[in-house]
């Protein structure tokens, strides 16, 4: 298996990991992670698709930006449904 594909599978993998809890919030209309988790993650994300913009790999990039959007989604709901 080649590194493109590992890095890929890994990636799906790794950003993948919040949709369940994405979709848990959008069904319970309520987000109990801290926001200041997605601040960091949002802030990881970003350098991680910055770092792959520097080395020109696609599986770093592509993976990464969909967590970025996963995580301001994420921040977004947690914000709307916030406990009160």
């Amino acid at each position: 298996m080649n590194e493109q594909v590992v890095g890929i599978i890994a990636g799906i993998l790794t950003a993948a990991s919040l949709v369940p809890q994405f979709v848990k919030s959008i069904q319970e209309k309520k987000v109990d992670v801290s926001p200041v988790m997605f601040l960091l993650l949002i802030g990881g994300n970003g350098l991680w698709i910055w770092y792959g913009i520097i080395l020109d790999s696609m599986p770093i990039i592509i993976t990464n930006s969909f967590g970025f959007i996963m995580d301001v989604i994420m921040l977004f709901l947690r914000i709307k449904y916030g406990k009160k």
